[in-house]
């Protein structure tokens, strides 16, 4: 099976989705459809390279900005949640 190339661009959108979402690299990377290993490559790269400018835990630069973070996990909390009661309903449906 031939090895799947990807544009800089791709590269980029993934490393900058990671950041954005919140989510973990082994979600974000089956999201994306591609290894763990090559969007760990990517993110190393990245922050060598400062291509993707990221800032620290809890370091935003503005009220604006940490309330997006924080509406975005209490978003992928709740569709987590929303998740397991469909699987439940299921089991017992």
């Amino acid at each position: 099976m031939p090895k799947k190339t990807y544009t800089d661009e791709f590269k980029t959108d993934a490393v900058n989705y990671y950041y954005d979402s919140g989510l973990s690299i082994n979600t974000t990377a089956k999201k994306l459809g591609v290894s763990v290993s090559a969007l760990r490559k990517w993110i190393k790269l990245s922050k060598k390279d400062g291509s993707v400018i990221t800032r620290g835990s809890g370091n935003y630069s503005s009220d604006k900005d940490k309330e997006i973070v924080r509406l975005k996990r209490q978003l992928r909390d709740a569709e987590g949640a929303i998740e397991v009661l469909k699987k439940a309903i299921s089991i017992l449906g």
